[in-house]
Formats: C-alpha cells, sequence, structure tokens
C-alpha cells in the first residue's frame, strides 16, 4: 500500500470516528456559504429540527422558520454581526418543533474561506434543553431562598422591634429602656444622667368613665407630648400601664432639668380631645440624677421621687432627697429582717387553686410566698418582693417555697388526699445558681408533680447555654416549665419556642380588658392560638368575673385562675378543700360559680 492511499485510509478513519462522536453526542454540523447563502446539514441537524428529511441543502426558511418568534430577530441578528466581523458565532435560541414541543439549541460557528476563496461558516448545534431547565430551575430556587432570607430578616426586624417596643403607643419600652441606661451608666463621655419617672394623673377615672379606648388615646397622645418636649440628648419610654420615662443625658445644669420636666408636665396638663369630650389629665414627676462617674440606681430613685410626689399630691415634680435616701436604709433593714425570717422558716406557702377551663376541676396549685411575721403577721410579697430582688434574696425565697410545698404534699397524701399539681416559682437568680441541680436531685421531686414558673424577662434577652442547659435537666427530671406573666412587655416568640415550656401564664394585665376590650380580646386570641400552634398550654390569671372566665374559656385558655375562683389560702385550708375522688367546686363566696 502506497503512502498515499495510507494517509487517505487513515483520513477517512478519522472522519468515521468523528462522525461516530457526533452520532454520540447528537451534535448536529452545519455549513453556511455566506456568498451563495447555500446551508448544508448533516444528518444530525435534520434529527435536531425533526424535519423528517435527508437532503443536504436546505432552504434558509426551513432554519428561520424552526427559531422561536420572540428569538427569531436576535439569532439572525447574532449570525449577520459575525457574518460582518467574519469573526466567531454565538448564539442560543428556542426552536418550535413539528409537535408543537419547544427546544433550547446552542449554535457555534467559525468563519473560514474555502480554497476557492469562497467565505463560509462553519458551525455545530446541540440540544441544552436539559441544562437550561436546570439553570432556570436553580435560578427559581435561588429566587425562593433569597425571598425566604429577607421575609425572615423582615420577620425577625419586626420581631425585635416589637420586643423593645410597646406595641400601643410606639415608644421603647422598659427593656429597651433598661440597656440604654446601662449603656449610658458605662459610657465615659457622658458628663450628667438623668431619669424622670411619669405618672399621669387621672387615668384611672378617664378608663373607667369613657372606657379603655378613650385610655388609650391619653396614652397615644401623652406619648407624642412627651417626645415633643425632651430634647435631641434623650429617650422617652412606656415602662407600664400610664407610667413613662424619659431618659436624659449631658443636659447641663439642675435648673435645665428642671425646666424640662416641667415643660413635660406643662403639655400633659392640657386636655386631650376624644370625640366629643375633652379629657384632662396631667402628671406627677419623680426626678433623680447625677454627676461625674458616680454609679446609682437612678431608675429606683426616680421610682422613690414618684412614689413621694404621688403621696404628696397629684401635679407634682419631687427630685430624689435625703429623706428618700432614708427610705432606702428602711428597706436595708427590712431586707435584713427577711434574711432571718428566711433562716427562722417564716417564708411560707400560701396556695392559689387553678381550674380545668371546660370541667371547672381542680387542675392545679400555685405555691405563692407569704411572710409570717411574728411581729406584722402574714405579710404579702408586695411587702418584701422588691427587697428581696435588690437584696439577691429571691433564690432562697424560691428554695423555702418549694422545700415547704414538697413538705406539704407529702402531708395531704398521707391524709389521703388526691394532689393536683403544685407550680412553684423560680427565679433568673435560681437558675444560675451552680448548686440548682444537684440541690433538687436531692430534694427527690416525684416527676409530673411539680412545676416551675419563670417569669418571661429570664428568657428574653437571648438566654446563654448554661441556662438552656439547666432548664433541659429540670424538664428530663419531671418538672415542667411555665412562661410566668407572659405579655407583659416583654414578650420574645423567638425565646418562647426556643425554650419550649409546658405551659405559658397570661398576665393579668391582658386578661383584665378582655372583656371590654375588642383589641386585647384579639391579641389574647392570638397569643393562644401562637401556642397551641407551639403545643404549649395556656393558663390565664387575673379571672376576676365570670365573663373573664367565659370569654377565656371561649377562646381556648387550658386552665383558669384568680380571685372569682379562689383566693390564695394556707395549706391547712387546702387539705380542708381536697379530698379523693371528689370533683372541686369553687368554694362559696366566691364572685359567683364559675
Amino acid at each position: 500500500m502506497t503512502k498515499t492511499t495510507r494517509s487517505e485510509q487513515e483520513f477517512q478513519d478519522l472522519l468515521r470516528r468523528l462522525e461516530l462522536a457526533l452520532d454520540a453526542s447528537q451534535i448536529g454540523v452545519w455549513d453556511h456559504n455566506v456568498r451563495t447563502n447555500e446551508i448544508f446539514w448533516d444528518a444530525q441537524m435534520h434529527r435536531l429540527y425533526q424535519t423528517g428529511l435527508s437532503m443536504r441543502v436546505i432552504p434558509a426558511s426551513l432554519w428561520m422558520d424552526a427559531i422561536h418568534p420572540e428569538d427569531l430577530r436576535r439569532a439572525v441578528d447574532e449570525f449577520d454581526e459575525a457574518v460582518a466581523r467574519r469573526g466567531p458565532y454565538n448564539s442560543e435560541f428556542r426552536i418550535i418543533l413539528p409537535n408543537g414541543e419547544i427546544r433550547h439549541l446552542r449554535s457555534r460557528g467559525h468563519f473560514y474561506v474555502s480554497e476557492e476563496g469562497t467565505p463560509s461558516f462553519i458551525g455545530a448545534e446541540w440540544d441544552v434543553t436539559a441544562d437550561v431547565l436546570l439553570n432556570a430551575e436553580v435560578e427559581r430556587q435561588r429566587q425562593v431562598a433569597e425571598a425566604r432570607a429577607r421575609a425572615l430578616e423582615e420577620s425577625n426586624a419586626r420581631i425585635e422591634y416589637a420586643s423593645e417596643h410597646d406595641y400601643l403607643t410606639g415608644l421603647p419600652n422598659r427593656r429597651l429602656f433598661d440597656n440604654r441606661l446601662a449603656a449610658l451608666q458605662a459610657d465615659k463621655s457622658i458628663s450628667t444622667l438623668a431619669v424622670l419617672h411619669l405618672d399621669l394623673d387621672q387615668f384611672r377615672q378617664i378608663n373607667d368613665s369613657y372606657g379603655h379606648a378613650a385610655g388609650d388615646g391619653v396614652l397615644r397622645a401623652a406619648a407624642l407630648r412627651i417626645t415633643a418636649a425632651i430634647p435631641t440628648n434623650s429617650m422617652a419610654a412606656r415602662v407600664g400601664g400610664d407610667e413613662f420615662v424619659i431618659l436624659l443625658w449631658n443636659f447641663g445644669t439642675v435648673e435645665a432639668l428642671r425646666r424640662i420636666a416641667a415643660d413635660v408636665q406643662q403639655r400633659l396638663r392640657k386636655k386631650i380631645r376624644f370625640g366629643h369630650e375633652l379629657l384632662q389629665s396631667g402628671a406627677t414627676i419623680g426626678v433623680s440624677w447625677s454627676a461625674g462617674r458616680r454609679t446609682r440606681n437612678l431608675f429606683a430613685e426616680s421610682d422613690l421621687a414618684l412614689y413621694q410626689a404621688k403621696k404628696s399630691g397629684l401635679n407634682r415634680i419631687e427630685f430624689f432627697s435625703r429623706q428618700l435616701q432614708d427610705d432606702l436604709l428602711s428597706k436595708r433593714h427590712l431586707a435584713e429582717e427577711l434574711k432571718r425570717g428566711l433562716e427562722r422558716g417564716e417564708i411560707i406557702p400560701y396556695y392559689q387553686m387553678q381550674f380545668d377551663a371546660k370541667t371547672r376541676e381542680i387542675s392545679g396549685l400555685e405555691a405563692l410566698a407569704r411572710w409570717l411575721h411574728p411581729e406584722k403577721g402574714l405579710l404579702s410579697p408586695a411587702v418584701f418582693m422588691n427587697v428581696a430582688a435588690e437584696s439577691d434574696l429571691l433564690a432562697d425565697i424560691d428554695a423555702a417555697i418549694l422545700k415547704r410545698a414538697l413538705e406539704d404534699r407529702k402531708y395531704w397524701l398521707r391524709r389521703g388526699a388526691v394532689v393536683p399539681r403544685i407550680a412553684v416559682n423560680i427565679s433568673g437568680p435560681r437558675l444560675f445558681d451552680p448548686t440548682l441541680l444537684d440541690s433538687l436531685r436531692a430534694m427527690e421531686i416525684p416527676p409530673g408533680q411539680f412545676a416551675f414558673e419563670l417569669v418571661e424577662t429570664i428568657f428574653l434577652d437571648d438566654p446563654d447555654d448554661r441556662l438552656l442547659r439547666n432548664i433541659d435537666q429540670i424538664k428530663q427530671m419531671g418538672i415542667d416549665i411555665e412562661i410566668d406573666d407572659f405579655g407583659s412587655g416583654h414578650a420574645s416568640l423567638i425565646g418562647l419556642a426556643r425554650l419550649r415550656p409546658k405551659r405559658l401564664k397570661l398576665d393579668r394585665q391582658l386578661v383584665i380588658d378582655v372583656v371590654e376590650s375588642e383589641e386585647q380580646y384579639r391579641i389574647v386570641s392570638s397569643i393562644i392560638d401562637i401556642a397551641k400552634a407551639l403545643n404549649v398550654e395556656v393558663i390565664a390569671e387575673g379571672v376576676e368575673t365570670k365573663g373573664h372566665a367565659e370569654a377565656l374559656t371561649r377562646l381556648g385558655c387550658d386552665t383558669l385562675q384568680g380571685f372569682a375562683l379562689g383566693s390564695p389560702v394556707s395549706a391547712v385550708e387546702i387539705d380542708q378543700l381536697i379530698s379523693p375522688a371528689s370533683r372541686i367546686e369553687v368554694k362559696p363566696g366566691a364572685a359567683g360559680r364559675l
């Protein structure tokens, strides 16, 4: 075989291999004579377009008629541009097959001049429908993910805003105020710092006489007037029902502070229009301030000043004074007494019954702290709990109540009573106590018989791992976790979802207006819906009327608690009320048989 013959044979082998490769990859080859506008298609091109033809030369209309009308102009322009540039051709377009199916093709071509000097393009086309659809789906999923991320970010922002602002007035709430005050006290550039504590005069009377809508109108108007009165280096917040605080820094002299307080008071004294009525309110203000780096509890001092101002009469401004300082000393004396009372076992539980909302059968007891003072008799928490908190005695009170509740339960059982679940309070300091878990295990608390009530501020501010671990260990001991005072202005849905308590207890401030206020009714309904979605039971405290009980039962509350059903009583009285296999009825004398 001659060398020429071998070369021709090798060329034919190469062509066959190329045809095989093109056929396997389903790539069609085309050749376009620019001078004569003749188009040459191989068999694969006809298969791509499903022409059913086998002719080598095709009319340009065969290609153009197959292209999707929305892509035709662009595809032709791209080819014409490549011809004009005598450069590479690169295009992607849709075609419509004879059966109506739409496919995506990619076309690539290169310009060349034949041996005869004829300008031409040789190119290839292949089906990229799968790639296009995949990319489209990836892009769609990316857009969906981005939309969800934006929605989550916006939702988190709304939740964070709601957790730091009052829903009615839009002002910062106690949480945001506390954070700002702490930051300013740590800021070395702050020369003077003051807290003005305001309580609206005649607010309760306005609510009673004109209704809660009028009260809400007064609160909104007060918020606007306070905001308008204060300088830029200040912040106003609503910290309670009709309580506001103003935080001022670098305000200058005490006289400047007095002028600001007087201006706020004067603005709040102006009448507020509500419908056809002109409502008269006003404000009593307590003020505390500091200069330099002296660290003081300005909020507590302003609260004392406000208390003194209200004792002296309405529409007054009172500055924290030496006399009020003496009152603080009196509190310290009370704290010392309380410590001794704890040592002597004078802190005892009184129990308030909780009832199943549907059956009205007793379903639980809440153990509430009382001080059996040797001289002053039985003291309510209002007398000593604030002092206990300021003196770091809450954890000791929690431990004393739990210990006594365990003893009472054993006593009731020995007497044959059927004892319902007992809920006891557990404070933030006790949850952080490193000896807590060991002490609880030593008490041998019967699983499923006790619940720990946490105020919602404990889990509000992004609880750390130690707190969450302790709570998880408590759950593993068979002790239920309940959230107390939910909705009192510190609500955190994120915290609630993370903690997953067994129950939450609606704050009495939400319950008290649930019958008269449609807005309050909707708020309570929403909270209950959220709780149900998280599989959390709902207890309503502050049930003071038959209307409360009926409305809360209708809304889906699981448990009711309040003076309408029974007041807190001693362990001896509870022993007389619970007995085996008997339905517990509301005692005579309560506010109606509910």
